[in-house]
């Protein structure tokens, strides 16, 4: 067991987990792509509605600009569902494999999702680069990063994200000080299309977690879920990937 310079005590193993097949990942693909065009269409429909309604001298007000701002939010959702179930289908494909940069590559999803006012991030890279798809490195820090900011409870927060070589493989440790979850809820935490909490609640599409659990089955790795602080609040994830290391 290795010992981590963020976390105070031992790194567990965890259990390898199976890939899923060719076949279902090709028919997610061209499903999630073939739907999504007809979703980004019906995110314009309610703007031009009441843009035609502003127009014609009608005021856009109580159950009507309820029923808009409804429909906005349900195909906004529906929107973010498919494009999470595109990544999904393209982890370990449809991508170049090379050598990336995990520092470059967690700056550039930072500047696509931004961390509110309060937030800070605490980044230690003892792995600076590693050969993997160059589009699932971008899926893993955005997949980690947006999970640790949507289920935070407080209006300030830290994040830590970590790698460390170990061996022939790399350990990616994304820790959050948040309520964490848990222990019998995270295997379920893990699955497609899950969410703990009601959508209503926290806006999510339930894919996040499991991105990166398929592609620790891709790589044929190993995911772990535990409680990033001894009274159990925060939620650690550790994701151990077999790697052509790249040296300082």
């Amino acid at each position: 067991m290795q010992q981590s310079p963020l976390v105070d005590g031992p790194v567990a193993d965890a259990a390898p987990i199976a890939a899923p097949t060719q076949d279902i990942d090709d028919f997610i693909y061209l499903m999630s792509h073939d739907v999504r065009a007809s979703v980004r269409a019906l995110l314009e429909l309610p703007q031009w509605i009441a843009e035609d309604l502003s127009d014609a001298g009608i005021s856009v007000t109580g159950s009507v600009a309820q029923s808009i701002d409804l429909m906005n939010r349900h195909t906004a959702r529906l929107d973010r569902m498919l494009a999470d179930l595109l990544a999904y289908s393209r982890v370990g494909r449809m991508q170049e494999t090379r050598e990336v940069d995990f520092s470059a590559a967690l700056d550039e999803v930072l500047g696509a999702v931004k961390l509110p006012e309060g937030f800070r991030l605490i980044r230690h890279f003892g792995c600076a680069r590693g050969v993997m798809g160059e589009q699932d490195i971008l899926t893993l820090w955005s997949a980690l990063i947006s999970n640790a900011v949507k289920h935070h409870d407080r209006d300030t927060g830290k994040i830590a994200v970590q790698t460390m070589q170990e061996g022939e493989m790399i350990r990616f440790t994304v820790m959050d000080d948040g309520p964490g979850i848990e222990e019998p809820m995270r295997a379920r935490a893990l699955e497609a299309m899950t969410t703990l909490r009601p959508r209503d609640e926290v806006e999510g599409t339930g894919m996040g977690l499991a991105n990166v659990r398929k592609m620790a089955s891709h790589y044929g790795g190993s995911i772990t879920l535990s409680a990033a602080r001894p009274d159990g609040r925060g939620l650690r994830v550790d994701l151990l990937l077999p790697a052509n290391i790249v040296p300082d």
